[in-house]
């Protein structure tokens, strides 16, 4: 709704002939709906945003507790958790949708710890961190590099693990140009997904032959560290236990 508005400015500038007129962008975002309808702001339906992050935080706190598997952590540590699944879950939710659409927010939604939300995200990077964790506490040598048996078939699970995560300078070249963060959440997305089938499909630490346990835990590695990587892009916070 804004569009129009920025429309005019930049005209005004360019008859005041402002030297930057001409570099000026505006990234418009499509209107963001909650389950109620619009907000308007003559209806006093406007919600603000600490008013949001409130609900998502008590929203956090129930669905974790539903699960029942944070009995070994402090209260300190627990709200540090809420916290991070709420800010998680808001921002992916959002940066989700490409901007020009219109969308709705529904906060319970969003906070789903099964399908394309952040906390989804969150729980397979605290599910890697504690396999990694696991390989150090058994002394087992976490490979940072590791050269692959071109004889060798990967399995379907991590051959497609392997395609998506070398596809990632493409997928952010593709997103910058196109101004759409949309792009990198779905790549977020679909990197946690990959690797919960590939985490399914193969033992790891349990591997048939020490050769398939340094690939398979090599994998998780790199699936791991590229999770941070877009982690630090999109500003989306990633919790190593939950």
């Amino acid at each position: 709704e804004q569009k129009y508005h920025f429309e005019v400015l930049f005209a005004v500038l360019k008859r005041l002939q402002r030297p930057y007129a001409d570099k000026l962008y505006h990234l418009a975002y499509g209107m963001v709906d909650l389950p109620s309808g619009k907000m308007k702001s003559r209806e006093g339906t406007v919600v603000d945003a600490d008013g949001l992050l409130e609900e998502m935080l008590e929203i956090a706190a129930k669905q974790t507790n539903t699960l029942g598997k944070t009995d070994n952590f402090t209260a300190a540590a627990l709200e540090g958790l809420y916290h991070t699944l709420a800010i998680g879950a808001l921002k992916f939710f959002l940066v989700k949708v490409s901007p020009q659409k219109r969308m709705l927010f529904d906060p319970a939604q969003s906070i789903d710890f099964q399908g394309n939300t952040g906390p989804f995200i969150q729980y397979t990077h605290a599910r890697m961190a504690t396999l990694l964790g696991r390989a150090a506490e058994a002394q087992l040598l976490v490979p940072t590099a590791f050269a692959f048996d071109t004889t060798e078939a990967l399995h379907p699970a991590e051959r497609a693990l392997v395609v998506h995560m070398v596809s990632l300078a493409e997928v952010l070249h593709q997103a910058a140009a196109d101004l759409n963060p949309a792009i990198v959440a779905q790549y977020f997305y679909t990197l946690a997904k990959l690797y919960n089938q590939f985490y399914a499909a193969l033992p790891i630490l349990q591997a048939a032959t020490p050769a398939l346990q340094h690939k398979r835990l090599y994998l998780s590695y790199c699936a791991f560290n590229t999770l941070k990587k877009i982690e630090f892009m999109l500003g989306i916070p990633l919790p190593d236990r939950m």
